[in-house]
């Protein structure tokens, strides 16, 4: 049987900064608090297994942003730090692949498998899965290294960061990726 590692499978990781860190300013009441730690394992495990890694990360236009390259949370958290031979892409809008080069980069080593984590589910992590399963590459996303925060409907209504996380990665499965959890992943790899 062939494992997912043969097939040379990309872990992109999307915008895991600390900015992120503070609930408080992006809804409150984010879900899955260990996300970086398992994006950080997984990351390990790309390595030792020498497979490619893409750091990705958000450069916001607003100096009053989290992510604003003059905040301390522009920085990438410290469980998924870049070694030096590691790509880093700054991007400026949700999509990872708009504005950056990371499909140039991606198709240049003959790449189409990727696995993708990060922050936030129903945004960044969204945008680049959609774009990922549209490009045609065989994209998976990582239900227990991602997260979500609390968010408010368009009449005012708060909707619980469990159920956004949930429904943006119902969205996702069998339509633009397979999602599995880390669990699933280290074992197929």
């Amino acid at each position: 049987m062939i494992k997912l590692r043969d097939k040379n499978p990309a872990l992109i990781l999307v915008d895991i900064q600390k900015g992120f860190l503070d609930e408080n300013y992006w809804g409150g009441n984010r879900n899955n608090k260990n996300a970086e730690k398992i994006s950080g394992v997984l990351l390990e495990k790309w390595r030792e297994l020498r497979l490619p890694v893409f750091h990705i990360r958000h450069s916001s236009a607003n100096p009053e942003s989290k992510l604003h390259e003059s905040d301390p949370g522009f920085q990438f958290n410290d469980y998924v730090l870049p070694q030096n031979n590691e790509p880093v892409i700054t991007k400026n809008v949700n999509s990872a692949f708009i504005g950056t080069d990371l499909k140039e980069r991606i198709d240049e080593q003959g790449i189409n498998t990727l696995v993708i984590v990060g922050i936030t589910t129903n945004h960044c992590v969204s945008t680049t899965a959609r774009m990922a399963g549209n490009f045609g590459y065989e994209t998976y996303v990582i239900s227990d290294a991602t997260a979500a925060f609390d968010r408010l409907g368009i009449n005012g209504e708060k909707y619980d960061a469990e159920l956004i996380h949930l429904t943006a990665l119902a969205n996702l499965n069998d339509e633009f990726a397979s999602v599995w959890n880390s669990e699933k992943l280290l074992n197929e790899l």
